[in-house]
C-alpha cells in the first residue's frame, strides 16, 4: 500500500489556477498521477494543448469548457474527458471551480501557434 499524507502534496500555482498534487510517481505512487485544480472566478486559462488524454471531475463551482471547438458549461458533479491533442480551454464560473483531474505521467503541454515548444506539467510528474 502507498499513502500519500495531505502534507506530502505538492502545490504548482499557474497564473489561471492552483494545482495540488494528490498522486503521481515523484510521490511515490502509481504511474498515474491525480491532481486537484482550483481556480479562482476571472483567471480563464490559456488555449492549450496536452499530448494524452484527461479525464476532469468538477467537486465545485463551475467552468465553461472549450474543447476543439466545442463549447459547453459543466458544474459540480460533472465529468469531461479531453481527447489528447486537441486545444482547450477552461474559464472559471462565477464563484470558481474546484476539480479533480487524471491522465497519463509524462504529459506535456503546447500552445496552438508552437505545437512543438512543449512544457512538462509539474503536477503531473
Amino acid at each position: 500500500m502507498q499513502l500519500v499524507r495531505s502534507a506530502d502534496t505538492r502545490r504548482t500555482a499557474t497564473p489561471a489556477a492552483v494545482m495540488t498534487t494528490l498522486a503521481s510517481p515523484t510521490l511515490g505512487s502509481s504511474p498515474v498521477p491525480l491532481w486537484r485544480v482550483e481556480a479562482a472566478p476571472g483567471t480563464p486559462g490559456p488555449l492549450h494543448l496536452i499530448d494524452a488524454d484527461q479525464v476532469w471531475t468538477f467537486t465545485a463551482g463551475s467552468a465553461r469548457v472549450e474543447v476543439g471547438g466545442e463549447a459547453a458549461d459543466l458544474a459540480e458533479g460533472d465529468t469531461l474527458v479531453v481527447p489528447a491533442g486537441v486545444a482547450r480551454r477552461l474559464t472559471p464560473g462565477a464563484a470558481g471551480f474546484t476539480a479533480v483531474v487524471t491522465g497519463p505521467a509524462g504529459m506535456r503541454a503546447s500552445m496552438p501557434d508552437a505545437p512543438h515548444e512543449t512544457i512538462d506539467l509539474a503536477w503531473a510528474a
